[in-house]
């Protein structure tokens, strides 16, 4: 489970912000809203099972989703991917000469098997700067491993970590290449990382096929068949058919000879999934009289492709009880689905694993206090040095039964876009 993410000069974040899934202490309007979008992860820490992260085109949501996929794959493939002179894909906020040359900083709290971690770091294209992971045993915090430029401290709680510091590269972290070595702590910090699954919700083909794997395992199928059927798109089954690469879609439609010569020698031997929803066929009478295949690829809208595609993430992370972000989650979807995908998640019955939801949207539909508590729902907004600031609405003295959605569109806790006078759009070249 997520609890807080930290993200400093980094991108258009310049000075350091903290994303909090961290229940506050605030009583809802609907009460229903208090016992099913939160939930007890441990005897003194509530969290919340969705957020929604609302601003202005350029405020800087996605970088917020891009600091925490960045930390990810650093995580998880420094130690492995990277030779000793390769620099560090990560970028500072470069509209300030006081942080174009110090380094970004990155921390994340979680739980997993009941206990809190605290790890992060801070480095720069050249080399890690800083690294640390603290956990929480008992009620106490205590430091795991620190390390400061060259020097490395290792407390007797990690013992895996002895003589691999001299092992570890300046652009390498040495969380990772102690996971290498079969450190167990290490190992389960990785694993955390690899169970948090970010994707963009604009970008869906690769998910798509992750989808249709899944379909071909019945007990997999139990699962996701039905979400996407509730979702009312006329879809009453799904099948899988695989072609021969050279048959497949994917090369017919290249047009350079070169480039499909090429493709066939990489891909020749393997074979493309096709996937086909099954439709109902009616009669005069309004019976039903047989069942219809159609491609999903050529016949099925654009939302309906992106809701199957990211079918198998919903109840992948709903089953396992993980984290699931996702950058635009509305885009391509219609409002009353992308509520339904938010109730999914925000429910006992459905989701008893507590998994997590968190995503960007300009979908203000959803701004309302029967979905969502005040600490759920979260604001980017660049000030005017182009930096981002990242606030919730719990910071602010709103009352229960506002109109969160008519008091956002008013301006009344920023994150919009200024548009300025729109007057001008109105005035005819005639005038």
């Amino acid at each position: 489970m997520l609890i807080q993410f930290t993200v400093g000069n980094y991108k258009s974040f310049k000075d350091n912000v903290t994303f909090s899934m961290v229940a506050a202490n605030l009583v809802s309007q609907d009460k229903s809203l208090d016992a099913n979008n939160t939930f007890e992860a441990g005897s003194k820490i509530k969290l919340l099972k969705s957020a929604a992260i609302y601003g202005a085109n350029a405020s800087g949501k996605s970088n917020l989703v891009q600091a925490l996929k960045f930390m990810r794959a650093f995580v998880l493939n420094s130690s492995r991917e990277t030779q000793a002179k390769d620099s560090i894909p990560v970028e500072p906020f470069r509209l300030s000469t006081e942080t174009e040359n110090a380094p970004s900083f990155f921390e994340v709290i979680f739980l997993l098997e009941g206990k809190k971690y605290r790890y992060g770091f801070e480095a720069d294209g050249e080399r890690v700067h800083s690294e640390w992971l603290f956990h929480t045993p008992a009620n106490k915090e205590a430091k795991l491993f620190s390390r400061e430029g060259d020097k490395f401290t290792r407390t007797a709680a990690f013992k895996e970590g002895k003589d691999i510091d001299e092992r570890t590269r300046d652009n390498a972290l040495f969380v990772s290449v102690v996971a290498q070595f079969n450190g167990k702590i290490s190992q389960r910090v990785l694993g955390w990382f690899e169970d948090l699954h970010i994707v963009s919700g604009l970008k869906d083909t690769d998910s798509r096929y992750n989808t249709a794997e899944i379909l071909e395992d019945d007990l997999l199928k139990r699962d996701v068949l039905p979400f996407i059927k509730q979702r009312d798109l006329g879809i009453e089954d799904v099948k899988i058919e695989h072609v021969p690469m050279n048959e497949s879609k994917l090369v017919k439609n290249l047009t350079d000879d070169a480039l499909i010569k090429l493709f066939l020698e990489k891909y020749g031997d393997t074979k493309d999934s096709i996937v086909k929803t099954v439709h109902k066929k009616f009669s005069n009478n309004g019976r039903v009289s047989s069942y219809v295949d159609f491609d999903l690829a050529d016949n099925e809208s654009e939302g309906t492709k992106k809701l199957f595609a990211f079918a198998s993430s919903f109840c992948a992370a709903r089953a396992a009880g993980h984290t699931l972000i996702i950058d635009e989650l509305d885009a391509r979807l219609h409002p009353l689905i992308t509520l339904s995908i938010i109730r999914f998640f925000n429910s006992k019955e459905s989701n008893p694993n507590n998994a997590q939801l968190i995503f960007t949207t300009h979908d203000t539909n959803l701004l309302s206090n029967k979905n969502f508590r005040r600490d759920q729902i979260w604001f980017t907004e660049k000030n005017k040095y182009g930096a981002t600031d990242l606030y919730s609405l719990a910071e602010y003295k709103v009352r229960n039964d506002a109109s969160y959605e008519k008091d956002y569109i008013a301006g009344r806790y920023g994150a919009i876009p200024f548009i300025g006078n729109l007057k001008i759009l109105e005035t005819s070249p005639d005038d």
